[in-house]
């Protein structure tokens, strides 16, 4: 961890897919009373189509105007090359091992998958989705392919001194999560 210990308000949630962002997110959210912003949920419209660039950022601007949030996913254009980082205070890495990191992208995804859970803006995961070898595709291979490239981003950033104004916390597994979480002002809530 790095960074000052001034009030977190405005915390970006990163990290590979299927490295728990929403659930974390949802529970900091929850526990220090602040609005959660879901950035997937802004950029996949009706029919799995995204938004133009120009649009996503501004309407990820809007949700972050105010004095506290907190915001997850990767999205380059939003976060270190944007609004969201510009503006956070803290920014939480959630890094776990890959053999962890797979179970869970697997075992989320299939039961998205057999459930037909609604992810965001009526989309649901692909019926074809978890057995596609193509990363584009399939979100299980995606999250394996990216998980290096990640670490790097996020390791890189950690150093970079752009970002020195902000707290980094970087949590690997969930007992790490939990006891930071607990550590947290406010009232415990689940996620």
């Amino acid at each position: 961890m790095t960074g000052a210990a001034a009030p977190m308000r405005r915390i970006s949630v990163v990290g590979t897919s299927g490295s728990g962002k929403t659930t974390v997110a949802r529970r900091i959210a929850g526990r220090l009373a602040l609005p959660h912003v879901e950035l997937d949920a802004l950029y996949h419209q009706p029919g799995w189509t995204t938004l133009p660039t120009e649009e996503f950022v501004a309407r990820v601007d809007v949700a972050t105007d105010g004095p506290g949030w907190v915001v997850d996913g990767n999205y380059r254009e939003v976060s270190d090359h944007g609004p969201v980082w510009a503006k956070a205070d803290t920014i939480v890495w959630l890094d776990p091992t890959d053999a962890r990191l797979m179970r869970q992208v697997v075992a989320r995804t299939l039961r998205r998958w057999v459930t037909r859970e609604e992810l965001w803006n009526g989309n649901r995961e692909p019926l074809t989705g978890p057995f596609r070898w193509d990363p584009e595709q399939s979100i299980i291979r995606w999250a394996w392919t990216r998980r290096g490239p990640t670490r790097e981003r996020y390791g890189a950033a950690m150093a970079d001194e752009r970002w020195a104004h902000v707290r980094w916390v970087r949590l690997r597994n969930p007992a790490a999560i939990d006891a930071w979480l607990d550590a947290l002002p406010g009232d415990p809530v689940e996620g």
